[in-house]
């Protein structure tokens, strides 16, 4: 069963299995200055993820406030949960708000890669934290915002892709057909996940990342 614990910043932290190598995985959020929920996309991910990759620690980042008005929160937030795991290296798996979080973690020395989900990139992003570091940007071709609904569209992640090319930044992006803004949605009864359309292609691509991530390790 997963441990959950209080980290330094009041933010929480859920971990899955055990290793000095780490999958730190950080959530979206709005504008409203909310507190932070659990990612069920990233849930979702994670409960297949780890016994697939059973000497990797996972670790899910619970928010104080998911906002993009008080980034620098999450920010601290992911710092925190770093600090807390100690590992050697870390893969980031940000989706949506989580893709802009991770880049800025990507300046802790065990950041390795970042891997971002449907990711919110607007332009004032700063990619210098990736700087010899790999971006994997995953996104779905029908994600697109729509009133009530959160979303980001991927024209607006392959315009974050190419800045960070650019630049000198290694990476990979994929659109995957058929896909939303997300992989898994929670049920209002119970809680559980519901995996979206094209959830497995999700889980198919993060999974080659994460392989490679270990193979670089080795």
């Amino acid at each position: 069963m997963p441990d959950v614990v209080t980290i330094a910043s009041g933010g929480e932290l859920r971990t899955t299995g055990e290793g000095p190598d780490a999958v730190v995985c950080v959530n979206g959020g709005g504008r409203a200055e909310v507190e932070g929920t659990w990612s069920a996309s990233i849930e979702w991910l994670v409960e297949r993820l780890a016994p697939r990759f059973p000497g990797l620690r996972f670790g899910e980042v619970r928010y104080r406030v998911k906002s993009w008005q008080r980034l620098d929160l999450c920010v601290e937030d992911g710092l925190a949960a770093l600090a807390s795991l100690g590992p050697r290296r870390t893969l980031m798996l940000g989706f949506s708000m989580g893709g802009a979080v991770s880049v800025r973690l990507a300046r802790d020395p065990s950041v390795w890669s970042v891997v971002a989900l449907a990711p919110w990139l607007p332009d004032r992003v700063d990619f210098s934290p990736m700087d010899g570091k790999r971006l994997a940007i995953i996104h779905g071709a029908l994600d697109s915002p729509l009133p009530g609904i959160p979303g980001v569209t991927a024209k607006s992640s392959r315009r974050a892709f190419e800045r960070a090319v650019a630049r000198g930044v290694d990476g990979t992006y994929t659109l995957i057909r058929g896909a939303l803004h997300g992989v898994a949605v929670r049920s209002p009864l119970g809680g559980s996940t519901i995996p979206l359309p094209r959830a497995s292609a999700w889980l198919a691509h993060v999974s080659d990342e994460i392989t490679r991530f270990q193979e670089a390790g080795a």
